[in-house]
């Protein structure tokens, strides 16, 4: 019977259900009606990225009818509030380019979903939506209709675990299961022994043999062949293509010469080199994954959030630390770290990290606050409804939104050794093929495969990620966050370094405190401290740990002016903490000083002056770092440590103070319009902007909750006299990659040459393949590891 292929799925049109439409041909109603929906909402390039990409949709009436009830919407729902929601759905029928072009643009085919994002390794997309205008059920049923249908398994979301793929495993199982059968009935041709027995049945023995390999060249070897197939039709040659070319030929190679009874055939090298191919990817899964779960596991925000204890006690404890049913404290500004019912009164929370919304939404006592969001405005109470989630904050700050535009060297250099390899390894196999054959048959076969084999650049291609992982494990040891390893490489190129002094290279550990003014009331002093609690600004803290305690007093009107001071109402009176200039006290006295001022009702009673202690190891740091960096210092204070910093610091370095968070922005981005490559050091505060527009910026975490989400690393307070460290780390770093390719590259050219001459049979080529990824991964872990104790 004639067929054809379909437009859309691709698959075969029996002639008499055939269904012609806008002069294309489709198997079923399904797919015309997915083509026309592409067609009509001008999505029609879906079929340029592949040839029939699409899954021919099923009818699914009724099944997802569960999706009305609100509880288990709940259960599936990342984030819910007011107009966004954000759902993770799992998609199994992703597998090209045309998928991940059309998931990513849903909010054409249906009004409500504002953006889509599809993670391809994990087969998920994720959709932010708009409830009031689209249901998640009525999304379902959009991604099934156009060959989508999202699999939705309810005891996943409630326990939280995840179907394993093993098909790796069971495919190297049954590779390993037909080499040793093979290798074991190949002895007698191993030996050439003249047997009668041997010699009647080895005809029988030999397609044996054949028989038995088949499940390892259709089934194990199957990803290989896949791979090989979708790389040609989309005109991009990857690895995978000489590797399926080598097995095929040797299998065809092997089937003719029992055949023919030209010998036994590469049966046991066959299996043997699918069995070893695939050993050798299992090992980088595994290791892969080992990197993944320190990254995952390390990689949490360094910052502790402050819990309120039975006895109304508060302390500072590890953000993973935190239970279920604990009472939270968050300041202004601070991140809400996990799910949880707000306690206190009201609460103003901008959720711009998850939804990219920069509108605060109002929230009341008793209402659902979900992690991410960042407080704005008076302090407030909540509990916790679940632990934290390491895994989803680092998502949050690993988000695109927050992204630099950074040049990728090291990714390229691979990308472009990926390019020109394959057409150049299939050249050299293919005229070395021709060269053999007029020789010796069998040697060219030999050597085809051998090449084809050998010179399989996986290990150049697992040089940079598998540096770049090691070493953000190593500096996740030492407390020195990155949000990815592109950031080790952006370290590597930094000649100047900005710091913020107020809470980066001050402590608010730290600090003699004095009070110069009008005596106060002992209400007046609590009023103070309940004001001071709602901040997170260095200075409030401390003068905050200084005051003594008293009552919880409700604050009304709480607002932070970013590089000012603070003011709000406390039992009916009007208080501002800050600036001179912020309390409307012009006047100065003729010695400057680092110090807060305090204002109520109108009346302006004094200020408390703050003698900075300097962190530890200050001093050795800036002389080391001089060495190498240009170093400059910004402070929104005024300058009357000035005179201290000139005895701490290096002679030559360079400090501006007076400087507000816009003017520190600005200082960056006229270093870099200087050809600076600039690293800027800060608290996270009132720096944001700096810290986004620096090539990279560090964010100091000192048992506070705030972080810059344009930040590129968080470092422990505690470490920060490690800097220099960090900094020749990551210059290790990128010498490390630079030797791994040089290694790679020799044992190419050295394989190829052994495999060209004729000297190299297609199984030691496939153990040795695995061995070079083995050699080069185990190279760069010790390189890293032996670079990161050795400059400690």
């Amino acid at each position: 019977m004639d067929t054809q292929n379909c437009f859309h799925c691709g698959l075969d049109i029996i002639k008499v259900e055939e269904i012609v439409f806008d002069e294309k041909k489709f198997c079923c109603n399904g797919c015309k009606t997915v083509y026309e929906i592409f067609s009509l909402n001008d999505l029609g390039c879906y079929y340029d990225f592949e040839k029939s990409p699409g899954a021919t949709p099923l009818d699914i009436s009724g099944k997802y009818d569960f999706l009305d009830n609100e509880s288990i919407i709940s259960k599936l729902l990342e984030f819910q509030e007011d107009r966004t929601a954000i759902v993770s759905l799992s998609i199994p029928h992703i597998h090209c380019s045309s998928c991940i072009w059309i998931l990513e643009n849903l909010q054409r085919l249906q009004k409500g979903i504002s953006a889509s994002q599809v993670n391809f390794p994990d087969k998920t997309v994720r959709i932010t939506y708009n409830p009031e205008l689209v249901s998640i059920k009525t999304i379902v049923y959009l991604l099934s209709s156009i060959g989508y249908e999202p699999y939705i398994s309810l005891d996943n979301y409630e326990t939280g675990t995840k179907n394993i793929d093993r098909s790796l495993t069971y495919k190297l199982g049954v590779a390993f299961f037909c080499f040793g059968n093979i290798m074991l009935l190949s002895f007698p041709e191993y030996f050439e022994v003249n047997e009668y027995w041997l010699d009647t049945y080895k005809p029988f023995f030999r397609w044996l043999i054949f028989v038995i390999s088949l499940p390892a060249f259709f089934y194990s070897a199957n990803g290989y062949y896949i791979s090989a197939y979708k790389s040609i039709k989309s005109g991009m040659l990857n690895i995978d293509i000489p590797i399926a070319l080598g097995i095929i030929v040797m299998f065809v190679r092997s089937t003719i010469d029992i055949a023919f009874n030209y010998g036994s055939g590469f049966f046991d090298s066959l299996t043997g080199l699918i069995f070893f191919m695939l050993l050798g990817k299992m090992f980088q899964i595994k290791t892969y994954s080992f990197l993944s779960f320190e990254r995952d596991f390390k990689s949490y925000f360094p910052i502790a959030i402050t819990r309120v204890n039975s006895d109304t006690t508060e302390e500072s404890v590890p953000v993973y630390d935190i239970q279920k049913g604990d009472r939270l404290l968050i300041r202004n500004q601070e991140l809400i770290p996990v799910d949880g019912i707000l306690i206190s009164g009201s609460a103003s929370i901008d959720y711009s990290f998850v939804t990219g919304e920069a509108i605060p939404i109002t929230k009341k006592s008793g209402d659902k606050i979900f992690a991410g969001g960042k407080q704005i405005g008076k302090v407030i109470d909540m509990e916790v409804l679940h632990s934290v989630s390491q895994s989803y904050l680092t998502q949050l700050w690993s988000n695109d939104v927050f992204q630099k535009d950074v040049e990728q060297k090291h990714k390229n250099i691979t990308d472009m050794i990926s390019r020109y390899f394959t057409p150049i390894l299939l050249l050299i196999a293919f005229s070395s093929f021709m060269y053999w054959i007029f020789i010796d048959t069998i040697t060219a076969f030999n050597v085809f495969t051998s090449i084809l084999i050998v010179a399989c650049p996986c290990a150049l291609a697992l040089t940079a990620p598998f540096t770049m992982g090691n070493v953000l494990r190593i500096l996740g040891k030492q407390k020195f966050y990155l949000k990815n390893a592109l950031v080790i490489e952006q370290l590597a190129k930094v000649d100047t370094i900005v710091f913020d002094k107020t809470g980066t290279i001050t402590t608010n550990k730290k600090s003699s405190i004095s009070y110069e003014g009008i005596s106060f009331s002992e209400e007046n002093l609590i009023q103070v401290k309940n004001l001071l609690r709602a901040s997170n600004h260095p200075l409030s803290r401390m003068l905050y740990d200084f005051l003594p305690e008293g009552k919880r007093m409700k604050t009304n009107d709480f607002e932070e002016i970013t590089g000012k001071g603070i003011q709000g109402m406390i039992d009916g009176k009007h208080i501002k903490i800050g600036s001179a200039l912020f309390v409307e006290k012009s006047e100065e006295n003729d010695i400057m000083q680092t110090s807060v001022h305090i204002m109520i009702d109108g009346v302006y009673f004094g200020k408390y002056v703050f003698n900075n202690q300097y962190r530890e190891g200050l001093d050795s740091l800036f002389k080391i770092l001089k060495q190498n960096y240009q170093i400059k210092v910004l402070s929104g204070d005024n300058d009357g440590e000035k005179t201290t910093l000139r005895n701490i610091l290096p002679q030559g370095t360079e400090l501006v103070f007076n400087q507000k968070p816009e003017q520190k922005l600005e200082f960056i981005k006229k270093l870099q319009e200087e050809g600076k490559n600039v690293m800027m050091v800060g608290d996270g505060l009132n720096d944001a902007g700096a810290l986004a527009q620096s090539n990279i910026g560090i964010s100091i975490s000192e048992n506070v909750n705030v972080f810059s989400p344009a930040c590129d690393a968080i470092l422990e307070a505690n470490e920060f006299q490690k800097l220099h460290y960090f900094l020749k780390l990551s210059k290790k770093a990128m010498k490390t990659i630079k030797m791994s390719f040089a290694i790679s590259l020799f044992y190419n050219v050295v394989g190829l040459s052994f495999a060209i001459t004729g000297n190299l049979m297609p199984l030691v080529a496939a153990i040795i393949m695995p061995l070079s990824t083995i050699t080069i991964v185990s190279f760069v872990t010790i390189m890293s590891n032996y670079y990161a104790k050795r400059l400690r």
